[in-house]
């Protein structure tokens, strides 16, 4: 059973900063992406940034420049989001997710069960 468990949200003024972690267990396989996805009240669940197991990255246009995505060299199943120059917008509930394709059928997703990040002005 795999499970992704998040840490790092917090309350942070505009132009700070925060560290999210996500750390996946249950799993010896390497996931084919990792990554980072928020939601805002009344959003969709949107891609913030993600990995690949090649070190491939790509983010959002709203957070280039501001944040930035790295796993962990040793088994590639901790994923790590540095949030840097936060704004309110950023304020949303982040999940960390897993995915993994297969040759036939669609991905297998795994989700974190979210951590708050709040900006203040």
């Amino acid at each position: 059973q795999v499970q992704l468990v998040e840490s790092g949200g917090g309350l942070v003024q505009a132009g700070e900063s925060l560290r999210l972690s996500c750390a996946a267990s249950g799993s010896s396989l390497r996931f084919t992406t990792m990554g980072w996805y928020r939601q805002a009240p009344g959003k969709p669940r949107d891609l913030v940034a993600s990995i690949d197991k090649n070190g491939g990255t790509n983010y959002a246009d709203s957070v280039k420049g501001r944040f930035t995505i790295s796993s962990d060299n040793a088994t590639k199943n901790t994923v790590y989001l540095q949030m840097n120059g936060l704004k309110p917008e950023d304020t949303a509930v982040y999940y960390c997710n897993a995915r993994r394709t297969r040759a036939v059928g669609v991905p297998l997703d795994y989700w974190g069960q979210g951590t708050q990040v709040t900006v203040s002005s």
